[in-house]
């Protein structure tokens, strides 16, 4: 019996990196998960597959994009039409963005709002009803250090996060006597694809900064993310743990 044995989930932005690790996390504990990619992919679906059998729970692929509310709506009425009621969210889909804050465009900033912060506002809001219909939840939103530290050069990016930290603490209080806790992850430095964005040099500085002078790996956040969807952290709400080897 894992700590998420009972527990189903769905996950957003699975295709790679730390959603990925998380959808393989989650159901080692025993969650069944609806995971989350923007477009059908054959190599993810036999990934959810091969997760499913490994570990004896469910994992269904849910294709949207979360900017695009149709198809978040549809994937919302798949969920409510199945024989799991949902009682987790992990809001991880997001992207990243380096520039000078004189030097970012509309455009990038508006693409980073609307991916980190709007989409999953509105996902949330969905997923809430649904969890109040079910008699309560966890939802974990994946932040930055960024939205908290205000990083040079990541002024778009560390907003659109922080939008996220502050939207987590209101629902959190607003939700609570439904049995819905609602908390961020802050994660630092972490070995993803999103590193493609920094220059080696800087990779290497920010790791040495660090406490524990490495970086983090996406199975080190998945861990946490599946500490607070369980009943583990059952009186831990409204909160943002920082996950970055002590920034």
């Amino acid at each position: 019996m894992g700590m998420l044995s009972g527990k189903n989930t769905l996950i957003t932005g699975c295709a790679r990196g730390i959603g990925k690790s998380m959808v393989e996390v989650c159901a080692k504990h025993g969650a069944n998960i609806w995971a989350n990619a923007r477009s059908p992919n054959e190599d993810f679906d036999n990934y959810c597959k091969s997760i499913s059998e490994q570990y004896g729970v469910s994992v269904i692929p849910a294709y949207f994009d979360l900017t695009r509310k149709t198809e978040v709506v549809d994937s919302v009425k798949m969920i409510r039409a199945s024989d799991s009621p949902i009682n987790g969210l992990i809001n991880n889909a997001g992207i990243t963005y380096n520039s000078l804050f004189q030097m970012s465009s509309e455009m990038n900033l508006r693409e980073n709002l609307e991916v980190n912060f709007i989409g999953p506002f509105i996902l949330t809001q969905y997923i809430t009803k649904l969890m109040v219909r079910n008699g309560g939840g966890s939802i974990v939103s994946i932040a930055s250090s960024a939205a908290i530290d205000g990083n040079s050069g990541r002024s778009a990016y560390g907003a659109s996060k922080a939008a996220l930290l502050t939207a987590t603490k209101a629902l959190s209080r607003e939700v609570g006597v439904s049995g819905i806790r609602s908390n961020t992850i802050a994660p630092g430095i972490t070995e993803t694809e999103m590193l493609s964005s920094m220059s080696a040099e800087t990779i290497m500085e920010t790791a040495e900064s660090t406490a524990l002078k490495r970086c983090g790996t996406p199975h080190e956040i998945a861990s946490v993310a599946a500490f607070l969807l369980s009943d583990m952290s059952s009186y831990i709400t409204g909160q943002t743990l920082r996950v970055d080897g002590g920034m």
